[in-house]
């Protein structure tokens, strides 16, 4: 007999073989438009009039699945346009009966102020409202836009969950749920809320789950909340972009922070910045601004309207450099970032597929340099086996002039039993390369 897990994979597969159309390109020798993706002439308009001609991959093929009203779990990247592959097929609905209603559901304040910028590009035109439930921001007047009966309610799992204790949101009118960058969600330890409202939103609607990675949390949660969903993937779970070329640097700690000022001096573009502890952020940003570097940090103890003039300046490029912990660094969508860094790897191997999302975007080619510490190999060896790449050791460049005391070179890194379906970049470093 199949087990319960079987029969949803069967399913999968299944309703993926009779949407086989999906896959392939719109037109054969002929660049693709929205044109014939099933959307409606007069959302068209106000598609092509905001300059959206082109289709991404995700959006050609989740949209004409998504607006016949089927259940979707799509596997994309970060910056792959998520948001009006949920967005369009979401707004054509609700014009099909301003009854209906959306919620989306996403990991972060910035994530979901973003999303719902975009949901109102769209929706405006037609009078369709929007609200946004986030920490930070008064839980009062998010009440007072609740009563005036939005269309479409854009949040992160606590306020929403918050706002439901306190009777003051009711979810029994929502035909369509998103449940956006859905592993972020779960490594963020929002699955307990996610539950809950998945518990009080009417069973008969249509999900759409978007992630860029597929653990077993998100597949329990599709295979006993969803209907048969098809399956829209537009590269393999924890895939990393195309174009992005990626490098590995072994340094001891005090090394760090001279290394990213002399590949600052090499890299003359945006650069995002990743940490772990969110106290380095001070530190890192007072340092850089020594050097006049214009930098900015975003954390979980900047206040909402701090980390929105930080990710706006980065975005207009009063600052070059932003320095950003992985989970303040979900609503981060800002084009041509030239350089990631992870100053500190991940925790998660998953999160390195989230920091390397942030550049190389929409075809765009982008960089991803990586510091590890001589003890971290089993950590490389784990990002390496997630997305079958090899990290290339580069060699260290002189930093002398940006070290206050002279620091020896790291000794004895080892990533033992790399995984015999890596995938190695093209790209050469300019600073060189030795293998171990």
């Amino acid at each position: 007999m199949l087990k319960k897990f079987d029969i949803f994979m069967f399913s999968l597969y299944n309703e993926n073989m009779t949407n086989k159309q999906t896959d392939g390109p719109l037109f054969t020798g002929t660049k693709m438009t929205f044109n014939g993706l099933s959307i409606a002439p007069n959302l068209l308009d106000v598609i092509s009039k905001l300059g959206f001609i082109t289709p991404t991959d995700i959006q050609h093929k989740a949209i004409p699945v998504a607006v016949e009203g089927k259940d979707i779990i799509g596997i994309a990247q970060t910056g792959t346009g998520k948001t009006l592959a949920f967005g369009i097929p979401l707004v054509q609905e609700i014009l099909k009966n301003k009854k209906n209603k959306a919620l989306i559901v996403l990991p972060t304040r910035e994530l979901a102020l973003q999303v719902e910028e975009t949901i109102q590009k769209i929706g405006r035109p037609f009078g369709i409202k929007t609200v946004s439930l986030i920490g930070g921001a008064s839980m009062y007047n998010q009440i007072c836009l609740i009563r005036n009966n939005p269309h479409v309610v854009i949040g992160t799992p606590g306020r929403i969950n918050d706002l439901i204790q306190q009777r003051a949101l009711n979810l029994r009118d929502v035909s369509i749920l998103v449940l956006d960058e859905a592993d972020r969600m779960f490594d963020m330890g929002f699955a307990p809320q996610i539950r809950k409202i998945l518990d009080v939103v009417p069973k008969n609607r249509q999900t759409m789950l978007f992630s860029a990675t597929m653990p077993d949390g998100i597949v329990k949660i599709a295979s006993q909340h969803m209907k048969l969903p098809v399956r829209v993937e537009i590269a393999r779970s924890g895939t990393m972009a195309e174009k992005v070329d990626h490098e590995l640097f072994v340094v001891k700690k005090d090394q760090k922070l001279p290394l990213l000022k002399k590949l600052l001096q090499d890299y003359k573009g945006t650069v995002l910045v990743f940490i772990r502890v969110k106290h380095n952020a001070k530190k890192i940003c007072y340092e850089l601004r020594d050097v006049g570097v214009s930098a900015a940090e975003i954390h979980s103890n900047r206040s909402l309207g701090q980390r929105k003039e930080a990710l706006e300046g980065f975005k207009n490029g009063r600052y070059r450099v932003l320095v950003a912990t992985d989970i303040a660094s979900r609503g981060i969508d800002v084009k041509n970032i030239e350089l990631v860094v992870n100053f500190d790897l991940p925790e998660n191997p998953e999160d390195y597929v989230h920091r390397i999302g942030r550049t190389g975007r929409a075809g765009m080619s982008g960089k991803a340099i990586s510091f590890a510490m001589p003890d971290q190999g089993s950590k490389v060896r784990e990002i390496e086996k997630l997305t079958r790449l090899y990290l290339p050791i580069s060699n260290m460049p002189d930093i002398s002039a940006h070290m206050s005391a002279p620091s020896a070179a790291p000794r004895n890194f080892a990533r033992n039993n790399y995984p015999s379906n890596r995938r190695r970049p093209m790209n050469r470093s300019a600073h060189g390369r030795k293998r171990y």
